[in-house]
């Protein structure tokens, strides 16, 4: 019974308004962001107004705004009040009282209807109004589900229908996700090359959005009457998982009955325009940056009046708000009109540093008017090429991808451009990105588009044109349109006859272009891969570029098990080896969006031969690696692709890539890669592709193909690069015999030479410059509209200004000749150079992470903003005298940055009002009279949640500062290089006796050891030991002389002078010593280097001594001690090379007496980790005792590409055999090395060119 009571009463659920009444509630909304938590800061605006509603017709209605009054808010929640905006108030008063029409018909808005007079901002706090009477009420459910449009968008609504009999009244409940919209109102910059990483939020997620309404029905005489009203609408976002803490919007409506009028609302004596539906109209928002509010009154003027502050503030060093400043320039540009700034243009072109500045902002404006400016002004010959290109560069990225500026296939086809290659692949790549961008804002995206590429591409084709077909390639690759999938197969081998006749390049480059298409439809690619793969025909490098490509689809286990299946009878080693390596690092992957893949991986990995993994590295290889830490949603990825083959001397291409995860989003960082195939080419036709020859004559010959590199081929690259920004290829290069020709010239002909000349006269007189290069760094934005009609915004931005100023001035004694070649090197010998630089290079970069309203009128956000100034101001002072062997430099760096974070509200009436909560603490620390302060302001919100976000949180910010300290000043650092006989001379400070005797005894050990091991080798060839070639009994007598006469002279400074000194040292006021010395010491007769590293500190007697000595062709021993006088601690090494049974070999001891305490402790702790270490490095671990204070490592070499390895450390003995080597090593089997080292390796180089 009750059931159908309710049943009944639903069935009267309709909003009603009479005809001749005007009904008058009271409303409230409030929007407020921040931590939702008490006693942190928030910021926000609240609205207060009567609403009157009036039925002008059955379906058409009025509503007027009465006594409207705007509150703005920024403190400490909830203890501080909101302030009313008394002067935006004003400002906005006319429009908000302007009544509008709406229809409104069964409880469903329709179209609205206003005044040209109300501007965007003001309909859509209208907007938010009428979205409160938006309901879909149904006669005959009360639960139910659908799709409603309202101010967000069309989104999923839910809704619950009941009945208070006691109240005799009906509640109806609706509740939106505003995550999941059919039509979702959202505006998205500098995130189109981003990825949606799904797999990344499906647990966690960074972005929450919901609202939720409430209405009290009460009867009326034709169906009800909306009494009450309240909404609550919630956005919660953090960077990172939001369980850890996240920042929230938080939305509040109130719409509450007041009473029944009989004056009608009437409406105004103007023109009411169809101003859209319900949904969100963006406005100048989009132009509006949320880090500054600007009152625009007079954009050209303000466009000056900055530009002039730039360029008079960020001359001598960059000034504190430069990056602001430039932010505002841009922001300027994006309101001016086309005349605008062509008139500003036209007053400071011919004005350098103004025209670098402009040249620099316009590129980033992001508008179409700036494309069509830059194009207009390079066709009329007011821009260099250089200058072009770099602005173009940018602003074709930046530029909004719609289809007005699409359209720059004419810009391509210009004569002048045309005739310029490197201009035309930026217009053409930058073409590809725009449609790429494009189809990411609209995804029905036509095909259309497409089709002047298509033409070019097809016209290239039946030419035979090289060149343009991959420029054609590159351009779909960066476009990723599906509908070009076709055009590019005609290009693949093995699927259509003609390609397979196209140079190898072309079918990699086709391969390469599908992978834009495979993000968006994978399916569609993943066959055509596999077959790539798959098919033995083909050239390897194209079926290892295919597996590239085939796993960026994600495969399923079924195709990747596939795939290992058919490998396992695969007879080329280099594409089993590069599908087994990167089969095997994907087992490893821990990103969400590769986790299926990863699983598929391991599955795969048991399908293939387990002799693959004991490939040498001369074989192809592709790994990857990753790291993401799911509690924080971010992570990072590197994959890297070396592709050889069976003759390569160098590889064919070699791949690495970057990616990045942030907040449910990925993205393709960087990407460059390096192709040699033309130049693979060139080598395997010469001589030196012979597999028959020897190493060395494989050299000397690819060193003569090399030096005939006139006999190349003109219509091939010789190797090729590219790079790539975010998925999208901003640039490559083809390097030709062509290329070669024109720059030989300038590097030899008379132009360096000149230009030498101009250099060193410009630096007898003196140079003196100043530059500025500022850079929008980041720009990314979120903008949503919230239910009261208000847009919020989630955005970073940084921005940069570096500044420097140079004066050098060059002596120059006696003066160089005029004819600079002509010099020979004994008059250089006899030369002082004496160079005298000022220096003052600043850096000032600011940082704005933001959540608030941001719209033309006002602002209230939670602002995180990070700044950092660097002045490193220096002069430095250098002087050669080549003649007296004396070098010496002098500098004093200072550097200051600083940081610090803050909440700020603003409105357009008072833009200067900001209000700012922060808190100080600081720690200073003295160094060597230079006093280097760190001082750090932290406060934050740690105390409420021990979470990350609640860390970053608060007013944090940090200084740190290099300058002179209270005591005596340090004028300058100084560092003198002195070399020769007066090396002695410029030692500050006397070095004394150094006791050499442990150094020397454990010589006479080791020459007696050699001496036992050589009687014993002689007597047994079976000796295990490490035997010198050169092994005799008078060599041991000899090597005792040298102990001896080394015994008379410990320490050679005794007997000897330096042969170096250098000093490094800070110059003080008082003149007292403080700084280091080194001085070099050689005995060439008995082969013996000393080192000795001192501290010329009065009271200071630390010294590091380094002793070294060749004791045979074979053998070097050589004593590093360090502490007061080199007596705290101490260790030994020796190396020696020989022949280890019958294999040549070499061995590394090093043993200790002493060692700092941390260094025992760490090693110690990490000796606990090196069993497992060894396991998954493939050695045997033994337990044994060995010596407690020596580490041995002993390596032989079984052949030229493999190696047994046996390492003796405390404790235990690893060993590894057979360990296969990427390269051939060059060494004789008596341990001797084929290639001689000790001869200058130009003249070697030559010889051997010159032979055979």
């Amino acid at each position: 019974m009750r059931a159908v009571v309710l049943a009944l009463t639903v069935a009267l659920v309709v909003p009603e308004f009479a005809l001749d009444k005007t009904y008058v509630y009271k409303y409230e909304a409030l929007l407020l962001g921040g931590l939702p938590h008490e006693g942190l800061a928030r910021a926000g605006i609240k609205v207060n107004s009567k609403v009157l509603l009036s039925a002008v017709t059955e379906n058409t209605f009025l509503m007027k705004l009465m006594d409207p009054l705007l509150h703005e808010y920024a403190g400490i929640w909830p203890k501080d009040p909101f302030v009313p905006a008394t002067k935006l108030t004003s400002a906005l008063a006319a429009q908000l009282q302007i009544p509008i029409k709406f229809e409104y018909a069964n409880g469903v808005v329709g179209k609205v209807f206003a005044p040209a007079g109300v501007s965007p901002t003001v309909m859509n706090l209208q907007r938010g109004i009428l979205n409160i009477l938006q309901l879909n009420l149904k006669k005959t459910q009360n639960i139910y589900e659908l799709q409603e449009a309202g101010v967000q968008g069309v989104c999923r609504t839910h809704y619950v229908i009941n009945e208070d009999p006691k109240a005799n009244h009906i509640i109806v409940t609706k509740s939106k996700d505003l995550s999941h919209c059919q039509e979702k109102i959202i505006k998205d910059i500098g995130l189109a090359y981003t990825e949606r990483c799904a797999e990344c939020t499906e647990r966690d997620k960074s972005l929450i959005e919901t609202a939720t309404y409430n209405y009290i029905m009460k009867p009326a005489a034709a169906g009800v009457l909306i009494a009450e009203a309240t909404v609550e609408e919630v956005h919660q976002f953090s960077p990172l998982n939001e369980i850890h803490g996240a920042a929230m919007m938080e939305a509040k409506q109130t719409l509450a009955f007041v009473e029944i009028e009989k004056t009608p609302v009437v409406p105004i004596k103007a023109d009411y325009l169809a101003r859209g539906s319900l949904q969100y109209e963006f406005a100048t928002e989009i132009l509006q940056t949320p880090i500054q509010l600007m009152k625009i009154s007079d954009a050209p003027a303000q466009i000056i009046e900055i530009l002039k502050h730039l360029v008079a503030n960020n001359v001598a060093m960059v000034h504190d708000d430069a990056p602001l400043k430039f932010v505002q320039l841009i922001q300027l540009l994006r309101f001016a009109t086309l005349e605008n700034i062509e008139a500003i243009w036209a007053q400071f072109k011919d004005k350098p540093v103004y025209r670098r500045w402009l040249l620099d902002a316009l590129p980033a404006v992001g508008t179409p008017v700036i494309v069509k400016l830059l194009k207009e002004k390079f066709l009329a010959g007011e821009l260099t090429i250089p200058e072009f290109i770099q602005a173009l560069v940018v602003a074709l990225q930046m530029v909004t991808a719609d289809l007005e500026t699409i359209q720059l296939t004419s810009l391509a086809l210009h004569e002048k451009i045309a005739t310029i290659p490197a201009l035309r692949e930026v217009v053409m790549l930058g073409y590809g990105s725009m449609i790429a961008k494009h189809c990411v804002a609209v995804p029905t995206c036509p095909a259309e588009l497409l089709g002047p590429i298509h033409e070019i591409a097809a016209e290239a084709i039946s030419k035979n044109d090289i060149p343009e077909i991959t420029l054609a390639l590159k351009v779909l690759g960066n476009a990723g349109h599906p509908a070009s999938l076709k055009p590019i197969m005609k290009l693949l081998p093995g699927l259509r006859t003609a390609a397979t006749s196209l140079p190898l390049r072309i079918q990699v480059d086709a391969i390469l272009a599908l992978r834009n298409i495979a993000k968006k439809e994978p399916k569609l690619v993943q066959p055509v891969d596999l077959q790539l793969v798959l098919d033995r025909a083909l050239h390897p490098e194209v079926r290892m570029v295919a597996c590239i490509v085939l796993f960026e689809t994600k495969p399923s286990v079924a195709l990747i098990s596939s795939l290992a299946g058919a490998l396992k009878l695969e007879t080329n080693m280099h594409v089993a080896s590069f599908a087994y390596s990167h089969i095997k690092s994907l087992t490893r992957i821990t990103a969400p969006d590769m986790a299926a893949v990863a699983g598929a991986a391991n599955v795969a990995i048991k399908l293939m031969s387990p002799k693959l993994d004991r490939l040498s590295l001369r074989f192809c290889r592709a790994l990857q690696l990753d790291f993401y830490h799911t509690p924080l949603m971010v992570g990072a990825a590197g994959s890297a692709y070396m592709i050889n083959d069976a003759a390569t001397i160098l590889p064919r291409a070699v791949v690495a890539k970057a990616r990045a995860y942030l907040a449910g989003a990925a993205a393709d960082v960087l990407e460059i890669g390096v192709r040699t195939e033309g130049l693979q080419e060139a080598l395997l036709q010469s001589p030196a592709a012979d597999e028959s020859v020897d190493r060395i004559t494989k050299i000397k010959r690819t060193l003569r193909a090399l030096a005939n590199w006139k006999a190349l081929p003109t219509n091939q690259p010789l190797a090729s690069a590219y790079i790539k920004l975010f998925g999208q290829e901003v640039a490559f290069v083809n390097v030709d015999k062509t290329v070669i020709e024109e720059a030989i010239p300038i590097v030899t002909g008379p132009k360096p030479r000149e230009l030498l000349k101009a250099a060193l006269k410009a630096l007898q007189e003196g140079i003196a410059l100043q530059y500025a290069k500022p850079l929008l760094m980041a720009e990314v934005r979120r903008i949503l509209p919230t239910a009261i009609g208000v847009p919020m915004e989630l955005s970073l931005y940084t921005a940069a200004v570096a500044v420097a100023s140079v004066n050098v001035q060059a002596t120059i004694t006696p003066p160089l000749p005029e004819e600079i070649e002509t010099m020979t090197l004994e008059q250089l010998k006899k030369t002082d150079v004496q160079l005298q630089a000022e220096a003052r290079p600043s850096v000032a970069l600011q940082t704005f992470a933001v959540m608030g309203v941001n719209t033309a009128l006002i602002q209230a956000a939670v602002m995180a903003k990070g700044k950092i100034r660097t002045i490193a101001p220096g002069k430095v002072a250098a002087r050669a005298d080549i003649l007296k062997g004396n070098y010496k430099v002098e500098a004093l760096p200072v550097e200051v940055p600083e940081h610090i974070t803050l909440a700020v509200v603003r409105n357009i009436e008072e833009p200067t009002a900001e209000r700012i909560h922060s808190f100080t603490l600081c720690l200073a620390v003295p160094y060597i009279e230079i006093k280097g302060c760190i001082e750090v302001h932290s406060h934050n919100a740690a105390f409420i949640r021990n979470d990350p976000l609640f860390y970053i949180i608060g007013q944090h910010s940090a200084r740190a500062s290099v300058a002179r300290a209270e005591g005596p000043a340090v004028e300058r650092l100084e560092l003198e290089v002195q070399v020769g006989p007066r090396a002695a001379e410029r030692l500050l400070k006397q070095i004394s006796l150094i006791d050499e005797e442990a150094f020397l005894l454990k010589l006479r050990e080791i020459l007696e050891t050699e001496d036992k091991n050589v009687r014993v080798s002689s007597e047994s060839s079976s000796s295990s030991r490490i035997i010198s070639s050169s092994s005799s009994s008078s060599m041991s007598s000899s090597r005792m002389t040298e102990v001896r006469t080394w015994d008379v002279a410990k320490f050679l400074g005794n007997a000897v002078p330096p042969v170096f000194a250098v000093i490094a040292r800070a110059v003080r006021v008082d003149h007292k010593l403080l700084g280091y010395q080194l001085a070099a010491y050689f005995d060439k007769p008995n082969a013996r280097v000393q080192l000795v590293v001192s501290s010329i500190a009065e009271n200071d007697n630390l010294k590091i001594c380094a002793d070294g000595a060749v004791l045979s062709k074979h053998k070097v021993t050589a004593r590093v001690a360090w502490g007061p006088e080199c007596q705290q601690y101490a260790v030994i090494a020796k190396a020696e090379a020989g022949v280890l049974g019958e294999f040549p070999a070499a061995r590394l001891e090093v043993e200790w007496e002493r060692l700092p305490i941390i260094v025992t402790t760490y090693a110690k702790k990490l000796s606990k980790h090196i069993p497992m270490a060894a396991f998954k490095a493939g050695f045997k671990l033994e337990r044994v005792s060995n010596a407690d204070k020596e580490i041995e490592l002993t390596a032989a070499l079984p052949s030229q590409r493999s190696l047994n390895v046996i390492a003796r450390i405390p404790e235990m003995t690893l060993s590894r055999m057979d360990i296969p080597l990427p390269i051939a090593v060059p060494i004789n089997p008596d341990g001797t090395l084929s290639i001689q080292i000790d001869e200058d390796i130009l003249s070697w180089i030559q010889k051997h060119i010159k032979e055979e």
